[in-house]
């Protein structure tokens, strides 16, 4: 089974918590601190998989999860981090965030790794809180939460060479007939329901990759039948060879067949309709009117587009197509690896200096974001020294400035998270 787009969550680990813990030495009532930190929790890659063609694999298995961070122990002893997650995904994966629709990475070349997601920091053990006025902190940090996201991860098949054509335009014909690919080829509307790859070798040594795209319809780029799962494979090729049945036999005329199909290119996509396209007249060898295809090549020449006329059954005319598309291909540059200029990655650094404060009500204020949500997810708050710690934290973060800011006086309630705070300056 070919599958092309799938939905996954992915989070990376949890960092492990930092450790409270005290010497224990013989004829030392009371040794110092002792706790060691707590190991960063794995982070997920994404990498290319050069065997793989397909992503059925995520078809089945929905989420994935890298390893936690060990917590800290006694004597100093640090948490072992947890091991990154290395998803592999075949060549031309593209991976969105299904939130937003950004791109996070394009995975276009070979060997290629890409970081998503960086692991939770592991907490810092007690041993790091010691000062002159505090030599026994009975208290050390939780670790940092990983992240959960769900991704959107999209197969564009990676090929210089795109064909395109309505069913039966003799796409699978062609490429069975240059390439090494066997396609199942037969006389009925999408025989052809995966995208099928070969390389082409010229008679002049060069080479190739061509695409045999799905037979494309009439609202094809509004999803009637498959066509947008169609049309998203050709939009990394460098050159289209749109095919164009001629034979007549199929009761259309060829002009409308092309003009279509280039409609459906069109609202799908600028960047396909503007694409180098040459305009192949197939089935030479059982056309029933000439005039059918002279017709097809005066519009293709009024376009400044390069005609031929081909037997893809008989292999009238596919020598020189090949070669003349071999020599295009070389002028063409690929497309660059990302499709945006905002590429996403996710770490829990990114946004650590993030918060709101509002007032929701008289003498009521809501602190919210990133930072503070992390901070309190970390340390004890029924704790005193924990609690002493959080509240240096959040005036070294600036939410006490801002409360202030705001207006808030002794004695008003600040909201964070589920906790209730009375204020005193």
């Amino acid at each position: 089974m070919f599958v092309d787009y799938v939905k996954i969550i992915i989070k990376s680990g949890d960092g492990g918590n930092g450790a409270k813990t005290f010497r224990r030495e013989k004829y030392v009532a009371a040794g110092g601190p002792d706790g060691g930190d707590g190991g960063n929790g794995g982070s997920i890659y994404f990498e290319v998989d050069k065997d793989a063609n397909t992503l059925i694999n995520f078809k089945y298995n929905k989420k994935y999860k890298a390893e936690n961070g060990e917590n800290g122990s006694g004597n100093r002893c640090f948490g072992k981090s947890g091991k990154d997650l290395y998803i592999k995904v075949p060549k031309g994966t593209v991976v969105k965030d299904f939130e937003t629709g950004k791109v996070i990475t394009d995975l276009s070349e070979e060997g290629q790794k890409e970081l998503v997601l960086k692991g939770g920091k592991g907490g810092k053990g007690n041993v790091h809180f010691v000062t002159s006025t505090r030599q026994v902190p009975d208290f050390a940090i939780d670790g940092e939460k990983g992240r959960e996201i769900e991704v959107i991860l999209e197969l564009k098949s990676i090929a210089d060479v795109g064909l395109v054509g309505f069913p039966n335009a003799g796409k699978s014909t062609l490429l069975s007939r240059v390439t090494a690919a066997t396609p199942k080829i037969a006389d009925y509307p999408f025989t052809t329901i995966d995208p099928n790859l070969g390389v082409v070798k010229t008679s002049y040594g060069d080479s190739f990759v061509m695409a045999d795209i799905p037979g494309i319809i009439e609202g094809a780029s509004e999803g009637v039948g498959l066509g947008i799962q169609f049309l998203r494979h050709i939009e990394r090729t460098r050159v289209l060879l749109h095919m164009v049945d001629v034979s007549g036999l199929n009761g259309r005329k060829a002009i409308d067949d092309f003009n279509k199909i280039n409609n459906e290119l069109e609202k799908y996509s600028e960047k396909l309709i503007n694409k180098k396209q040459i305009v192949v007249a197939n089935k030479i060898d059982t056309m029933q009117d000439e005039e059918d295809c002279l017709e097809l090549e005066k519009l293709a020449k009024n376009k400044d587009l390069e005609f031929f006329r081909i037997s893809a059954v008989t292999g009238e005319g596919l020598v020189e197509l090949m070669n003349y598309v071999s020599e295009v291909v070389k002028t063409i540059p690929k497309e660059d690896i990302f499709e945006s200029d905002e590429r996403v990655v996710y770490t829990l650094e990114e946004d650590k200096d993030e918060f709101t404060v509002e007032e929701i009500a008289e003498g009521e204020f809501y602190v919210s974001g990133p930072a503070v949500e992390r901070l309190m997810g970390r340390v004890n708050i029924g704790d005193n020294e924990s609690f002493a710690y959080l509240q240096k934290m959040l005036k070294k973060l600036g939410i006490e400035d801002a409360l202030k800011e705001k207006g808030v006086c002794e004695g008003d309630t600040v909201k964070i998270l589920d906790w209730h705070f009375e204020y005193y300056n």
